[in-house]
C-alpha cells in the first residue's frame, strides 16, 4: 500500500513539474521556419560592398542625424548595395551570419526597397526584395509607389520625395517558434540594430535618412504585396539631403 501511494506521489510531482516547465517562455524545441530567400521573379545582381571608407565609425556616429529634406538627385547602385549590405548582408558565409545580431541566428527580418522613377542608376521604378544570402534584388512590383507609401505613412511628405525607401519587415514565427512570446521582443531589438546600421552607413555615404514609425501597417502590406504573416516595422526614406 505504501509503495502504491509513493508511486502516485511521484507521478503527481512529475505532472506538476511538466506543467510548470510548459509555462516557461524558453527554451523550446527548435522547429526551423524557412527564411524565404528563394527568388520568384527577376533578380538583379548588386555590386560587392566596400569594407572600408574614409569615414570612421566614430565620425559616422557623431554626424548621424534624422534628415527629411531630400534632393532630387539619383543614387548609384553601389550606394544601394552598400546600404542593403549594412542592414542584412552576410558577413560569415560558412555560418550564414549577418551584419546585425539576431537571437538564435534565426533572422526574422526581410528588407524591401521602394525605388522611384529614374532615382537609382541601373534600377527601374518598383518594389524589390533584398536576398541577403546571394546579395541580389528580386523585383516584386514595377511601379513608383512612393506616393502611396507617403499616404500610408500618415501623409509625411518627405517619404514621397526620397529617391528610395527601405522597409524593414518581420516574420515573427521565425523567432517565436523557439523563444515563444519573448521572440517578439527579440525581433524588435533586431530591427533596432538594423535601423542603426542603416543610419550609420547612410551617414558615411554622405546621404540622409529618418526612421518612420507612424504608418498604417495593413496599408503598407497591401501596397508592397507582402506575405500575409509579414509585418512592417520601419519605413526609412533615403537620399541626398539639402
Amino acid at each position: 500500500m505504501k509503495k502504491l501511494i509513493l508511486i502516485f506521489l511521484v507521478m503527481g510531482l512529475a505532472s506538476i513539474l511538466i506543467s510548470f516547465l510548459s509555462l516557461l517562455p524558453f527554451p523550446r524545441k527548435r522547429t526551423m521556419v524557412p527564411i524565404r530567400q528563394n527568388p520568384k521573379g527577376q533578380t538583379i545582381s548588386l555590386p560587392l560592398p566596400q569594407l572600408d571608407s574614409s569615414v570612421s565609425l566614430e565620425e559616422a556616429i557623431s554626424k548621424r542625424r534624422s534628415k527629411r529634406n531630400f534632393k532630387n538627385d539619383r543614387l548609384t547602385l553601389q550606394q544601394v548595395s552598400q546600404i542593403l549590405w549594412a542592414a542584412q548582408g552576410i558577413t560569415d558565409q560558412k555560418n550564414n551570419l549577418r551584419t546585425a545580431p539576431s537571437a538564435g541566428a534565426l533572422y526574422p527580418l526581410d528588407l524591401y526597397l521602394v525605388v522611384g522613377e529614374e532615382k537609382v542608376t541601373g534600377l527601374t521604378a518598383g518594389v524589390y526584395h533584398y536576398l541577403s544570402q546571394i546579395h541580389e534584388l528580386e523585383r516584386i512590383l514595377e511601379k513608383d509607389l512612393r506616393d502611396s507609401l507617403m499616404k500610408a505613412s500618415l501623409f509625411q511628405v518627405y517619404v514621397k520625395k526620397a529617391p528610395i525607401i527601405l522597409i524593414i519587415t518581420v516574420e515573427y514565427e521565425r523567432t517565436t517558434q523557439k523563444y515563444g512570446k519573448r521572440g517578439v521582443q527579440y525581433a524588435h531589438m533586431e530591427a533596432g540594430h538594423v535601423g542603426q546600421n542603416v543610419a550609420l552607413q547612410v551617414t558615411s555615404l554622405d546621404l540622409g535618412t529618418v526612421t518612420v514609425g507612424a504608418f498604417e501597417p495593413e496599408k503598407i502590406k497591401k501596397i508592397l504585396n507582402l506575405p500575409t504573416n509579414y509585418q512592417p516595422l520601419y519605413v526609412m526614406p533615403i537620399g541626398q539631403t539639402e
